[in-house]
């Protein structure tokens, strides 16, 4: 990537942007303490699109005790398993999804980036809209005045890269507790004993399946990106602490946002989670709603910046994989840029009734990722056990090829044994009609594409060094 130079001190971590991209980290580089991974993962979850996910369940009748049952099972399934993907970075010191070049070859790892870039793509849309609904009903303006200014502030943050948004989740951890401690309390009181919304028709079971699917989706979103943020730490760095303190902050943030959403939603009917905050925050006191709002807006940015940072990071990945030059602060300032761009064009476009398709937008990130972080995770833990040739995953003539038909296999595998179990308002598969719409499709995907790869690489030489004298134009390695 990048000529070998001393580590930033000081200000500087804050200030200048980060030289690294898709590169191996060096040890001498490597900083940062464990429990930072907690506050981030916190500050990164605590946000609105979290809180929409605790509407759904009132929003298809579901009762109040159920939802919030749902969102915590749901929220602590999935999060078990983008947690789990912390310990890859300091072992490997390496982005997230540049890591599946061993599971399915150096460029056939582009088929999972392509779901994966849609996800960040996605999630920084519904980030801006809501956001800037936030920040227009506080501070006045529109979309073309908000949605610019987003970002701008996203597209920095991404420029100058890991570090300040370590910090700037740090400092927000602090302030969302604050904040949030109060609302939650007074939302409890001030709505304990308020009539619930009637609920709608259905299936009880059928409803408690769609929010459980749609938080352990969300959670299990966030894995595409988890090492990214924890490749500098120091390469001995404790792996049950890693992931403890991962989990502790994305599950706690879910569970307690999701569980806020879920109450909110039973107990009086939002147009949006806005509205929601807006009205609840100031039936507790007069213009506390407006400071609620504004919060959220700006764990709102901070998120943006976090997805725009691994939306370059992805993308460069597969830029790296059919030009094997290496990539410069050039291509990373345009990808970022690019990314900006996509995301405001998008959000400019998208009408202002979001919450339904926001929903099926989860599940279908869900049916997209639990393939590969089955694959991804069997390869790490019970195929490799950690152990790979860094110097091969930036080298398609290696260990790991250009095409890994194991990898693509078992992905492509799981995604189609996921389709009768599907249920979207779209579409709805065989199995899951025969359920009444109950959607199990990512334990079928999760079994499938991990039991899938663990039969077919399970006894081949996974980690012999690669061949002797072939060509080699860019090394990448410790």
């Amino acid at each position: 990537m990048h000529d070998q130079q001393a580590p930033r001190r000081g200000l500087t971590l804050l200030t200048a942007p980060e030289a690294r991209s898709i590169d191996y980290i060096p040890v001498d580089e490597r900083h940062g303490k464990l429990w930072h991974q907690g506050p981030f993962w916190f500050s990164g979850n605590f946000v609105l699109t979290t809180l929409v996910i605790g509407f759904i369940g009132p929003s298809i009748g579901l009762g109040l005790g159920w939802s919030v049952a749902a969102v915590v099972l749901g929220a602590c399934f999935g999060t078990f398993f983008m947690a789990v993907h912390a310990n890859q970075g300091p072992r490997m010191g390496l982005p997230q999804m540049i890591q599946s070049r061993a599971q399915f070859g150096v460029r056939g790892a582009v088929v999972p980036f392509t779901a994966v870039i849609f996800v960040y793509l996605g999630f920084n849309v519904f980030n801006t809209v809501l956001a800037g609904q936030g920040l227009a009903r506080i501070v006045g303006g529109g979309p073309w005045l908000w949605y610019p200014v987003l970002a701008v502030v996203s597209v920095v943050l991404a420029l100058v890269g890991h570090d300040l948004i370590h910090f700037v989740q740090r400092v927000l951890t602090g302030l969302l507790v604050l904040v949030f401690g109060i609302l939650t309390a007074g939302t409890v009181v001030q709505w304990w004993d308020a009539p619930s919304v009637t609920p709608a028709t259905g299936s009880p079971w059928t409803s408690f399946l769609t929010v459980f699917a749609a938080a352990a989706g969300y959670q299990i979103s966030y894995a595409v990106y988890v090492s990214d943020y924890s490749r500098y730490l120091p390469a001995d760095a404790n792996p049950r602490q890693v992931i403890w303190w991962t989990y502790a902050g994305a599950a706690g943030s879910a569970v307690w946002l999701m569980s806020l959403g879920a109450f909110v939603g039973s107990r009086m009917p939002a147009d949006d989670a806005v509205t929601g905050l807006l009205r609840t925050g100031n039936g507790i006191v007069s213009g506390f709603g407006s400071l609620v709002v504004l919060v959220s807006a700006l764990a709102l940015i901070s998120v943006m910046g976090v997805n725009t940072y691994g939306a370059m990071l992805t993308a460069v990945s597969a830029v790296d994989a059919f030009r094997r030059d290496r990539p410069t602060s050039r291509l990373r300032i345009a990808v970022v840029l690019s990314v900006g761009a996509v995301v405001l064009a998008v959000a400019l476009s998208l009408p202002d009734d979001y919450l339904a398709g926001f929903s099926g937008f989860v599940l279908l990130m869900l049916y997209f990722l639990i393939p590969w972080t089955a694959v991804n995770l069997v390869d790490y833990y019970a195929i490799r056990k950690g152990q790979y040739v860094i110097r091969d995953i930036f080298d398609d003539q290696g260990v790991y090829g250009r095409w890994s038909w194991r990898g693509l296999v078992s992905y492509v595998m799981g995604l189609v044994a996921m389709v009768p179990f599907i249920s979207t308002g779209f579409f709805r598969g065989p199995v899951a009609e025969a359920m009444d719409g109950a959607d199990v499709s990512f334990v079928v995907g999760l079994l499938v594409s991990g039991t899938l790869y663990a039969v077919l690489a399970g006894k081949r030489d996974v980690t012999a060094p690669p061949r002797e004298g072939r060509p080699l134009k860019s090394v990448r390695h410790p």
